[in-house]
């Protein structure tokens, strides 16, 4: 009796057969009906912020940032980078800046949260706002909010006393110098270069102009 199963017929039959199976819902992962997600659970948050109370109820992934703009509508803060790269969300959290974009809110349950919006108001401008609107330290003005923040804080630090990777001495008194400003304002950037008017800024308010 002659064989007909030929190597053509072999192929052919495998191919319809796998063809078959992956057709199927239980093997092909396409038609397999998706996992149902759980919602996460939401943790009690208490902030001071801007001096108000906030109690809120947060995803515990929600980042400060995201609070601020998103929970509690102070939008001033910037989202840039989102990445800690560009300081475009930088506000003070108990007297030191941050970025708010890397830090979870639920890390700081308690503390005390100064936003642009707690700086000053139009009518009262704090001294730091009065300098870049004087020395046109701003252009497009979406980083002003953070440049304003980080150079309050970091004027903190000098009179502190807190060295930076320029200071030369690591023990006497800090000054606000072009050098040492330009270095602890590095991780907040301009994208229309202003850089020149905003130390210039700083340094009246730090009374080194």
């Amino acid at each position: 009796m002659q064989n007909d199963w030929t190597r053509r017929n072999f192929l052919s039959t495998g191919a319809a057969v796998t063809g078959a199976l992956v057709a199927t819902p239980w093997t092909n992962p396409a038609a397999m009906p998706a996992p149902a997600k759980e919602a996460a659970p939401s943790l009690p948050v208490h902030l001071v912020v801007n001096g108000k109370e906030q109690k809120l109820s947060l995803d515990p992934r929600t980042t400060l940032l995201d609070a601020l703009r998103e929970h509690m509508h102070l939008t001033g803060t910037k989202k840039g980078c989102d990445h800690g790269q560009c300081g475009a969300c930088t506000v003070l959290v108990n007297g030191r800046r941050i970025n708010s974009c890397l830090t979870l809110a639920v890390m700081h349950e308690g503390d005390k949260v100064t936003t642009i919006e707690g700086l000053g108001t139009p009518e009262k401008l704090h001294p730091m706002q009065a300098a870049f609107v004087k020395h046109d330290g701003f252009q497009c003005g979406y980083c002003t909010p953070g440049q304003i923040c980080s150079a309050v804080g970091a004027l903190k630090e000098i009179q502190a006393g807190v060295p930076s990777h320029v200071s030369s001495d690591l023990n006497g008194p800090m000054r606000a110098t072009d050098l040492e400003l330009r270095e602890r304002l590095s991780g907040n950037l301009c994208r229309c270069g202003a850089y020149s008017n905003i130390i210039e800024a700083v340094r009246e308010v730090a009374g080194e102009a």
